[in-house]
């Protein structure tokens, strides 16, 4: 996949690398990063290495985007998604776990590819913008 995204996307300042994010920060530090399906694939027990490693590699004033499915839409998932999904949240609880780690976050919800800051519960997607790491 890595190989397939070199080859394929000419983007200037991006690369596509494979990375284990709980081994530590990345050697560089970034104007953003982003994690889209990932946080709720980690087991609990590793979140808050997950995200302080974020941190780390994120420059003094780097901004984060974290999205996932929301729990609440679980309930239509299908059974071998659910499997992997070890670690979805409501849009509040991401909202209160990442002010954990950044003194900004924005919430959004997403449902049928509409970008929204809406009533949270029907959300089937959520979205944490989050900037300056409280380091």
């Amino acid at each position: 996949f890595i190989d397939s995204c070199n080859n394929r996307f000419d983007i200037p300042n991006t690369s596509f690398e494979k990375i284990d994010i709980l081994d530590g920060p990345l050697k560089e530090k970034y104007d953003g990063i982003f994690s889209m399906d990932v946080l709720e694939h980690i087991e609990n027990k590793y979140t808050d290495k997950f995200i302080e490693n974020i941190t780390r590699s994120l420059k003094e004033n780097g901004v984060c985007i974290i999205g996932m499915p929301s729990i609440e839409s679980q309930e239509y998932a299908s059974p071998g998604s659910k499997l992997g999904h070890v670690n979805c949240m409501s849009k509040e609880d991401l909202n209160n776990y990442c002010s954990k780690f950044f003194r900004n976050v924005f919430m959004f919800g997403m449902n049928d590819e509409v970008l929204h800051t809406g009533y949270s519960r029907m959300n089937q997607y959520i979205i944490a913008l989050c900037s300056i790491p409280d380091l």
